[in-house]
């Protein structure tokens, strides 16, 4: 009686590499950093927006787990969040006391893979 193959070697071969790969790591299959971070400072009200874009069909899964803010190379807040807002861009806004010179940056890091960064010096009183 002769055997009956479905599926050649060679593809055998290829399909148990993918599914090691991604079953051993999970994340570089869905998960993706940060596209785009941009910061604008308000200096009459003491904010800073922070607006991101994370794509993520699954915010409560796959998000923008952490917002750290600096100034001065010196992190003043650190924000951790659990899930992100589904309309991409978002935004969030932080108190941040900061004075004409002053160097602000913003880094945002998706929970599964990666992290982006933005910065800015506050302009002069107009």
């Amino acid at each position: 009686m002769r055997k009956i193959h479905f599926i050649s070697a060679t593809t055998g071969a290829v399909l148990i590499c993918a599914l090691m790969f991604f079953g051993l790591n999970p994340a570089s299959s869905y998960a993706d950093a940060p596209k785009d971070v941009k910061i604008a400072y308000d200096a009459a009200t003491q904010t800073l927006t922070v607006t991101i874009t994370h794509k993520s069909a699954f915010p409560g899964f796959h998000h923008i787990k952490t917002v750290e803010i600096k100034k001065n190379n010196v992190v003043v807040s650190t924000t951790n969040y659990d899930t992100q807002p589904r309309e991409v861009p978002f935004s969030y806004t932080y108190k941040v006391e900061a004075v004409p010179g002053d160097t602000l940056e913003a880094t945002a890091t998706c929970n599964l893979s990666g992290s982006l960064s933005a910065s800015m010096t506050v302009p002069p009183k107009k």
